[in-house]
């Protein structure tokens, strides 16, 4: 049995994930336009499923925030009843990358691109919770969100956004202190504190609405099944997939490298999340991911699972958090809805979100780069712009075609030596990588060279040559009677 013998660290751990997940959990679903108890449901399905199955032991899974302004449009253009599907959906898809043994591929992604998905998600997930600090509706769109932060000072509830603000200050002060923190999360203390000085003064702020847990699941229909066959709800799905596989991933391979990280499984982490997202969509609830959002609260910063931070030893530690989380919401039902849920303000979770976002813009890894190799920052700043002004799948999309563009102008170097031997002419020689991006740069080196002299062409030094720069070279060649000396390291 998974939970035999379970050892005190793990037990402990379990607590303190679950204190937490909790406010998390309900953040995130609040964030995504969709009832707090679809969070609650992942974080379950995230203890009880994902943690017993093959993969990294002491990670912990829940309500993927990196996927909060996706699953918020999802959800605008397809319905709450659509993002069952959309989630069953996309869990199929990692099960089946996993299956082909594809999940250690996602370790080729530049870091720069990793990063700047990470500072995108931050930004835009301050954006839209800005609003929410001052119980004002958000405009739906990243650049509608930041044109309208202009405008917001006259819009914000002065008491909603006292509290906001409080439970930042809060989370900010209970994280400095260590002993604390370990024994009682911050994210806990301020959402709590937040509950109790609303009712204790019966301040007037918006609260999350609840209808119970089991009320919020919704099993995907034929009707809704048959939605796959739309192109827009395809392209969505691809979306939730590789972006959760991302994330997830991502935090997998940073933990790794941690003195005491241990090595991941990439494609049977990989399934494990495919299997979770799977359950979370045939139950109607939020696509789910581990590490990122989670660490980042936890860790102050740090990219490291709140088991590992409290000391747990097992993936039982994961299990009973789904444990605790489950029978907060579905064995106590009165207090859930009545008491607990409902008095949490909706201003508070925005505050702690507004606190995760800023936690995941990596601004110390940023400012490294920007030192060191700027071309690499500039990568990491304009996916998290593309994110910004666009979506999340698009802007991963224009950062990794700009890495590539930039590996392939990097590596495509072509040098032109010429050596005079009297009367014997010129020997040129061409060396490095010829490609069509340093076309111009070659023809301008050899068009240079005198027309009154014999030249001997020597292209022994070109490690590659593509079709682009053979063609210019046998034709400049032709052009000038000349001959072309290659040697067996050159590849066209």
């Amino acid at each position: 049995m998974l939970l035999r013998g379970v050892r005190k660290a793990d037990l402990f751990t379990s607590f303190v994930v679950v204190l937490v997940a909790l406010p998390l959990c309900m953040g995130i679903a609040v964030a995504s336009g969709v009832p707090a108890e679809l969070g609650l449901i992942t974080g379950v399905v995230g203890g009880l499923v994902v943690g017993a199955l093959p993969g990294g032991s002491l990670r912990v899974s829940g309500p993927a925030a990196g996927l909060t302004v996706l699953v918020h449009e999802a959800v605008q253009r397809y319905g709450v009843a659509a993002l069952g599907v959309l989630v069953l959906a996309a869990g199929l898809v990692q099960v089946g990358l996993g299956a082909l043994r594809l999940g250690r591929w996602f370790r080729a992604v530049s870091v720069a691109v990793a990063h700047g998905m990470l500072a995108g998600i931050g930004l835009v997930l301050v954006a839209g919770q800005v609003y929410a600090l001052g119980d004002a509706a958000a405009p739906s769109g990243g650049l509608d969100r930041l044109a309208g932060l202009g405008a917001l000072p006259g819009r914000l509830d002065p008491v909603a956004l006292s509290v906001g603000g409080a439970t930042m200050v809060v989370l900010l002060l209970w994280g400095r202190w260590r002993r604390g923190a370990r024994w009682v999360p911050a994210p806990f203390v301020a959402v709590a504190s937040a509950m109790g000085v609303t009712w204790m003064f019966d301040l007037e702020v918006r609260r999350v609405q609840v209808q119970g847990l089991w009320n919020a699941v919704r099993v995907p229909g034929a009707a809704d099944l048959g939605r796959l066959t739309e192109v827009g709800v395809i392209g969505t799905v691809v979306a939730f997939a590789l972006i959760a596989s991302a994330e997830s991933l991502f935090g997998a391979a940073a933990v790794d490298r941690l003195p005491d990280g241990r090595g991941t499984d990439y494609d049977r982490e990989l399934m494990a999340q495919g299997a979770g997202n799977a359950v979370c969509g045939v139950l109607g609830a939020l696509p789910m991911t581990t590490l990122i959002v989670r660490s980042a609260v936890a860790g102050g910063g740090g990219v490291v699972s709140e088991g590992a931070l409290a000391g747990a030893r097992s993936k039982a530690s994961r299990v009973l958090h789904g444990v605790w989380l489950l029978l907060f919401a579905a064995a106590l039902p009165g207090v859930l809805g009545a008491g607990v849920l409902g008095a949490v303000p909706v201003a508070a979770l925005a505050g702690l979100l507004v606190y995760v976002g800023c936690k995941l813009v990596p601004w110390r890894e940023a400012r490294k780069l920007w030192r060191g190799q700027r071309a690499e920052a500039v990568v990491l700043g304009v996916t998290a712009v593309a994110i910004v002004t666009g979506d999340l799948f698009e802007g991963v999309v224009v950062g990794l075609a700009l890495a590539v563009a930039k590996t392939a102008w990097e590596i495509s170097h072509v040098h032109v030596e010429a050596e005079d031997r009297g009367d014997d002419g010129l020997v040129v020689r061409v060396r490095g990588h010829a490609t069509f991006l340093r076309l111009p740069k070659l023809l301008d080196a050899l068009d240079a060279l005198p027309h009154d002299r014999a030249v001997r062409l020597e292209l022994g030094g070109l490690r590659h040559v593509d079709h682009a720069c053979a063609a210019a070279l046998a034709g400049w060649a032709g052009a000038r009677g000349q001959a072309l000396v290659a040697s067996s390291r050159t590849t066209s």
